[in-house]
């Protein structure tokens, strides 16, 4: 009996099957751009990556197969707890419509649920991207029309703090972690006891600078640059979420080369490295404050380093000698989405978790 995973990516489609809590069988469909260059919208993929995991199941066993529950990578929906969903005909009608935003993310969803009714078994989502457990106080801005949002690699996080809490022999909802994740974009969150309480959403421009991103700015320069004309509104946009940070001082956006360039006596590079691990070290130094619950102090158990760039041992010994006054710093490299999805899953199918409501657990979008 196996638990089959589906998470959708731009220009890929990761499958895996899973008995037991191990994966049996995996692939990662990589897609070329030519080939999805015909859908307008995400939601036009939908039968060419069904066809894809369909072909997936058949090379991995076929008729043989028999599933207890699928679940796909949460998508673009309106704020949620953290937590274990199942597909329903609401969830599906604002991933087809993209009602929340366009991203492939939402068609996980929208595959976990055409191979559930297919199969007659569950469909789940696991900690979407929209996992919203913020305190109320960490919402607010100086700016009363304008909200702080959650949004963050959720799934990632979380997995990756329940093996570092495992590994320290307590259940993630007894420990106090902060989790950073690194890849092209960074976030970071305050995890206590099992509920995500403040975070630094990259995708609003909050945060350290990353490869691609501008992160925090001064905002009155901001301002100033687009009304002299120097920037639009469009290319601010671009430079915040894709042509900042690493790439708009070095033009790119990979440590390794940052790090060879270092190693060859460029000094310019040193210094934006060094700026990078700097500002990633501070903006987990921020989140201390969210762990301080009552009159108890901020009981951390752990900072965890995670994410694509924590491959890179020259930036995470740099941010670690950092932060390293906080306490323990793991360094998780890579991600377990896959892993994350199916053991959600697991949990659901066998009691240990309840599966939520999209409509009663919607959170109040303040």
């Amino acid at each position: 009996m196996s638990i089959l995973v589906i998470n959708p990516g731009s220009t890929s489609t990761k499958l895996a099957l899973y008995e037991n809590g191990q994966s049996v069988a995996a692939q990662e469909i990589q897609h070329r751009k030519s080939e999805l260059a015909g859908f307008v919208r995400v939601t036009d993929q939908f039968d060419f990556r069904v066809q894809a995991a369909r072909a997936f199941l058949e090379s991995a066993g076929g008729d043989s197969i028999r599933l207890r529950a699928v679940a796909g990578r949460g998508g673009l929906l309106h704020p949620l707890k953290g937590g274990v969903y199942e597909v329903c005909d609401d969830m599906a009608d604002d991933l087809r419509n993209a009602r929340y935003g366009e991203h492939p993310c939402n068609l996980g969803g929208l595959i976990a649920r055409a191979f559930g009714q297919k199969y007659g078994v569950p469909a789940y989502v696991v900690d979407p991207v929209v996992t919203d457990e913020m305190m109320d106080k960490a919402r607010l801005t100086g700016l009363p029309a304008i909200r702080r949002r959650s949004l963050f690699h959720a799934l990632n996080q979380r997995g990756m703090a329940r093996i570092v809490a495992g590994r320290m022999g307590i259940a993630y909802e007894e420990g106090n972690f902060i989790v950073c994740h690194m890849g092209g974009g960074v976030s970071i969150g305050a995890h206590r006891r099992g509920k995500v309480v403040d975070v630094l959403n990259g995708l609003d421009g909050e945060g350290p600078f990353t490869p691609e991103r501008t992160g925090s700015l001064p905002l009155l320069p901001v301002l100033h640059m687009i009304r002299d004309g120097e920037a639009g509104f469009e290319q601010m946009e671009q430079a915040v979420l894709r042509r900042g940070g690493l790439f708009a001082h070095l033009g790119t956006n990979d440590p390794r080369e940052i790090v060879a360039r270092i190693e060859a006596g460029d000094e310019t590079a040193r210094l934006v490295f060094k700026a990078f691990a700097y500002g990633v070290a501070r903006s987990v130094c921020s989140m201390v404050p969210a762990l301080v619950h009552g009159e108890s102090g901020p009981d951390l158990a752990a900072v965890i380093l995670t994410g694509g760039l924590a491959r890179s041992q020259p930036l995470t010994a740099e941010i670690a000698r950092l932060v390293s006054h906080l306490g323990v710093v793991a360094v998780e490299p890579g991600e377990v989405e896959m892993d994350s999805l199916a053991a959600g899953a697991e949990r659901a199918l066998k009691g240990e978790e309840p599966v939520r409501s999209y409509v009663c657990d919607i959170v109040s979008e303040r």
